[in-house]
C-alpha cells in the first residue's frame, strides 16, 4: 500500500525587526526563571548575545551563558556544552543565539541533560544506536544570526564525529525549538562569504525538499513509523516555491552589498520559509553529499570562519548540488524546470537548466569552483561515496535512489563546474 499521510510541523515563530528584544517577555510566559544562552565566540563578539541576556534579565530571568560552541560542532565540542550545562545547572529553558552550529549544540545540550546516556546512543543509525529520548526537553527557544541553516525550524542536530570523520546528525521531533525568533538586524554582522555559503543552504533546503520523492510514493506507515522528513507535499511546497523566488531577487545583492538591510530581510525571510519546507519535506542527495565533505576536509580554510580547516556546511551541501539536480532530473523534470525558472526566468530547458543557473550562481557570488578548489580529488571518491552511504535517512527522501556508482559519478563531475 502507499503511503495516504503526509504531516507537518514547525515552531511558534516570531520575525522582524525588533523580535529579539522582546525574548524575555517569551521566556516568562513559558515559565522560565533559570536560562542556559548557548552562542559562540565569534557571534558573541557582536555584542547580540549579551545584549540579549540583558534584555531577557530585565524580565527576572537569569541567564548563564555559554559561548564555547565550536563552529561546525563535533562531538567532542558537543560534549564539552553538555559538561558545562550539566554542571551549571539545573535550567528551565535554553536560548540558542547563533547559526546553526549554535542552535544544534543547544538541541544536543538539551537533549542530554534531561536524558540519560551519551551521543551516540541518539545519533541515527547506521553511526549511532539512534535511540528516541525517553524524557521530556525543555523549552528551547532558537535565535538565528545567520541566514541558511533553519536549525531554527528543525528537528536535527549537525554534527562531526570525529573518529569516524563523518558527518552526521541526531533527528526526532522533541529536538524542534518551541519558538524561533528571527530578527533580520542580527544577521547585518555576517561577512561575506558567510552570507554566501548559508545562503546556498537555504538554497539548497527550498530545491531538495522541493524535487523530494512524493509523499505518496512511499510505503503506507504506521503511526509509530512516521518521522519528520514525510517526502514532497502540498504544504511545504508552498513554502519551498516562496524561498526560491525570495533568492531570486535578494540572494546576489546580500552578498555585494552586506548592509542593504532590505536584501538581508529577504534572505531571513527565505531562510525561515525553506526551513518550515525541508524541516518537513526533507533533503536528499546534496545534504548527504556534504556531510562527508565537510568530515574529511583537510587544509582549506574559508574566509570569514575561525582559522581552521573546515568546509562550512551550506557551502559543502552547493559543491555537488548542480550535478547531483542533473542526476535527479528525469525523476521529476517539471519540477526541476519549475526551481530554474523561479531563480532565472530565462532558465533553459532539459536537464542543464538547474545545473547551468546553480553554477552562475555560485560563480557569482564567490563559492568555489568545485571540490577539487577545496582539496579533494580523484583518489578521495571512494571515501566521498561511503560517506555519503551512510546518510541512509536523506537519500531515501531523493526521487531517484542513488547507486555507489551514481554517487562517485556526481563527486568526480562535481570536481570542478567551471
Amino acid at each position: 500500500m502507499s503511503e495516504t499521510v503526509f504531516t507537518y510541523a514547525s515552531p511558534a515563530l516570531k520575525f522582524g525587526a525588533g523580535a529579539a528584544a522582546e525574548i524575555g517577555h517569551d521566556l516568562v510566559r513559558m515559565g522560565a526563571r533559570r536560562v542556559l544562552l548557548v552562542t559562540d565566540r565569534g557571534v558573541a563578539a557582536t555584542g547580540h548575545p549579551a545584549r540579549i541576556a540583558e534584555q531577557v534579565a530585565a524580565y527576572g530571568v537569569s541567564v548563564t551563558t555559554y559561548d564555547g560552541t565550536h563552529v561546525e560542532p563535533t562531538d567532542a565540542s558537543l560534549d564539552e556544552a553538555i559538561a558545562f550545562a550539566r554542571d551549571a545547572g539545573p535550567f528551565d529553558a535554553i536560548l540558542a543565539v547563533g547559526g546553526g552550529s549554535s542552535i544544534d549544540t543547544a538541541k544536543a545540550v538539551n537533549l542530554l541533560t534531561t536524558n540519560p546516556g551519551e551521543l551516540m546512543d541518539y545519533i541515527n543509525a547506521p553511526v549511532g544506536r539512534a535511540q528516541p529520548p525517553s524524557q521530556p526537553l525543555l523549552p528551547l527557544v532558537a535565535v538565528p544570526t545567520t541566514t541558511g541553516t533553519g536549525a531554527e525550524s528543525t528537528t536535527i542536530c549537525v554534527l562531526d564525529v570525529l573518529s569516524l570523520h563523518v558527518k552526521t546528525g541526531i533527528s526526532h521531533p522533541a529536538l524542534r525549538p518551541v519558538m524561533a525568533v528571527v530578527d533580520p538586524t542580527l544577521t547585518m554582522t555576517q561577512p561575506t562569504l558567510v552570507t554566501a555559503a548559508a545562503g546556498m543552504d537555504i538554497l539548497c533546503h527550498a530545491l531538495e525538499s522541493y524535487t523530494a520523492r512524493w509523499y505518496a510514493d512511499f510505503a503506507a506507515k504506521t503511526p509509530e513509523q512516521r518521522v519528520p522528513y514525510c517526502g514532497a507535499n502540498p504544504i511545504a511546497d508552498l513554502w519551498s516555491e516562496k524561498a526560491l523566488g525570495l533568492l531570486a531577487g535578494a540572494f546576489r545583492e546580500a552578498v555585494r552589498d552586506g548592509g542593504d538591510a532590505g536584501a538581508r530581510e529577504q534572505m531571513a525571510l527565505a531562510a525561515t520559509f525553506a526551513g518550515l519546507g525541508f524541516g518537513n519535506a526533507g533533503v536528499h542527495i546534496p545534504h548527504a553529499n556534504a556531510y562527508p565533505i565537510a568530515g574529511r576536509v583537510r587544509d582549506y580554510r574559508p574566509e570569514g570562519y575561525p582559522d581552521e580547516p573546515m568546509v562550512p556546511h551550506g557551502m559543502a551541501v552547493s559543491l555537488t548540488a548542480p550535478e547531483a539536480f542533473r542526476f535527479t532530473f528525469d525523476a521529476a523534470p517539471e519540477r526541476h524546470l519549475h526551481a530554474a525558472r523561479l531563480l532565472d526566468p530565462s532558465a533553459g530547458d532539459g536537464p542543464d537548466a538547474l545545473p547551468t543557473v546553480l553554477t552562475t550562481l555560485m560563480r557569482d557570488i564567490g563559492i568555489p569552483s568545485g571540490l577539487a578548489e577545496i582539496g579533494y580529488g580523484e583518489a578521495d571518491v571512494p571515501d566521498l561515496v561511503a560517506g555519503a552511504l551512510q546518510q541512509q535517512r536523506l537519500l531515501a527522501t531523493a526521487p531517484r535512489s542513488p547507486t555507489e556508482e551514481d554517487l562517485a559519478a556526481v563527486f568526480r563531475r562535481s570536481m570542478e563546474h567551471w
